[in-house]
């Protein structure tokens, strides 16, 4: 019966934070859903060697991963021993709305002081900046 009440309960968050309008990992869990988005789905293990990270033991990842559960961020198999996370939320939508945010409250609403000061900060490879072109030329045509 309390499996059955812990689920039921753990659906209703899940159905509440599954619309992900207002996405706000922290930079931590933005590094476990980088591991995600790139590999797929993952036991705790590999997303601990995954971001060698020589500060942070197991258990840390562990603890983060269960939040993000929480969350709503990723879920889990746990049909089998090693219990498998992978993301919930999609990966160009929450770069998306994370652009947005800094845009707004970094920049002042200016896309363009954002990518100026992006571009002045990273030194852009060839193969960026041809790409940069590109996409300015197809939002010019719009």
């Amino acid at each position: 019966m309390y499996e059955y009440i812990r689920t039921f309960e753990y659906e209703i968050i899940r159905s509440n934070i599954m619309d992900h309008t207002n996405i706000k990992p922290t930079e931590g869990e933005l590094e476990i859903l980088q591991v995600l988005w790139k590999t797929g789905n993952c036991t705790v293990r590999e997303v601990h060697e995954a971001l060698n990270k020589k500060d942070a033991g197991y258990t840390t990842t562990l603890k983060l991963m269960q939040i993000m559960l929480e969350k709503g961020l990723v879920d889990r198999d746990t049909s089998s021993k090693t219990h498998i996370y992978r993301s919930l939320i999609n990966q160009e939508k929450t770069q998306q709305q994370l652009v947005n945010k800094m845009i707004d409250n970094v920049f002042n609403g200016s896309a363009a002081r954002l990518v100026m000061q992006a571009l002045g900060n990273k030194s852009a490879s060839k193969e960026e900046i041809d790409l940069i072109k590109e996409y300015l030329k197809k939002v010019e045509g719009k």
